[in-house]
């Protein structure tokens, strides 16, 4: 059956292309689909295809004859699917693309079982033999339209739902950063500002929006492990005495062993673990220098240290931009990995107002 447009509120009939060489057989399958209420599409061969799709869009299904001239329907089935893929790309459509395709089902005369499993594995869903059976035709036809609408339908759904639990997730997360952040009265809304920093530093070094997305909660559990901290440890406006800054050195490994339960996505644990690593050696907790570091810990290093120089603590005020400016460079190829330490010295020369602090 057709479907009901949902802008339009009318009726859209089910709209099918067949590719055939052979006038009869066009004619034919012509015949038996538009006399059960579906628009029908007659060409006569590939590069009709391509060059028809191109101009006035994508049917609900291609009835694609195997044996023409110049080009096969196999050969048309692989350029259709590489055009496919390049409209929908445009279209934005990124990942699995199997839910978007137009289901291709080929005809052909002959009984060759070579042919078949050469077409199924290019793509095709089925195989119709020719001369037409009316029912058949029809009955293959209108299930196969009905089942990839079905798999469409459910794959935007499960997509939708897995989109609700992902924002849900990021949520309660960063809940969670809220909670470590208001353990220490200066450095309110630190995670989120370091999730932003390091988010915006893997955007310019072309990280994905996935990529970015994870980034960005990295950064937010950054410093979970300071939960075991006392908070007059944290706020203690004094320097640290050997033993205070032992509780403080040892949040990376608190933080990694609360995030290591999190199965789903072990890497949320590597900005917890390793960003107070220094790129040269020296840091903490495992000594790690260079790309021995993992690359995400490395963007949340220089964003942290960019946001406690930026921000007010409890032993001073915020450093003015110049000064964080110096420090960042000083501290390249040593303190900070000298790629994403150029990154974040372009955004402090770009914010000359100096609003990109808390």
């Amino acid at each position: 059956m057709g479907e009901i447009s949902e802008s339009l509120g009318i009726y859209v009939a089910d709209w099918v292309i067949v590719v055939d060489d052979d006038k009869t057989n066009l004619q034919m399958a012509g015949t038996i689909l538009s006399k059960n209420n579906m628009r029908v599409t007659a060409l006569q061969s590939g590069q009709a295809l391509l060059d028809y799709v191109r101009e006035k869009g994508e049917p609900d299904l291609i009835l694609l004859d195997i044996n023409m001239p110049e080009m096969d329907g196999f050969e048309a089935l692989v350029k259709y699917r590489e055009q496919e893929k390049e409209i929908l790309t445009q279209r934005g459509v990124t990942g699995d693309l199997t839910n978007e395709q137009v289901p291709v089902i080929f005809l052909t005369a002959a009984e060759d079982e070579q042919a078949e499993t050469k077409g199924l594995s290019l793509g095709a869903v089925d195989f119709i033999k020719k001369p037409f059976v009316p029912e058949v035709l029809l009955i293959r036809v209108r299930h196969m339209i009905d089942l990839m609408r079905l798999q469409r339908d459910l794959a935007r759904e499960v997509a939708k739902k897995t989109e609700e639990m992902e924002k849900l997730f990021i949520h309660l997360i960063q809940s969670l950063a809220d909670a470590i952040d208001a353990k220490d009265t200066y450095t309110n809304g630190h995670s989120g500002r370091v999730a932003k920093y390091a988010r915006e530093i893997s955007k310019r070094f072309g990280y994905t929006d996935a990529q970015q997305n994870e980034i960005y909660m990295i950064g937010l559990l950054h410093d979970i492990g300071k939960i075991g901290v006392p908070d007059a440890v944290i706020n203690k406006p004094d320097k640290l005495n050997d033993d205070e800054f032992a509780m403080i050195k040892n949040h990376p490994v608190l933080g990694a062993k609360i995030l290591q339960n999190i199965r789903e996505n072990p890497r949320l644990m590597i900005g917890a673990k390793y960003h107070h690593e220094k790129y040269g050696g020296g840091g903490y907790p495992d000594s790690l220098k260079g790309d021995e570091i993992p690359e995400e810990a490395r963007i949340i290093a220089v964003a942290d240290a960019y946001d406690a120089m930026s921000s007010r603590r409890s032993y001073r005020d915020s450093l003015p931009q110049e000064v964080v400016r110096c420090e960042i460079e000083k501290g390249k190829g040593n303190q900070f990995d000298p790629v994403f330490a150029d990154i974040m010295l372009t955004m402090i020369a770009e914010d000359t107002d100096y609003t990109m602090r808390d």
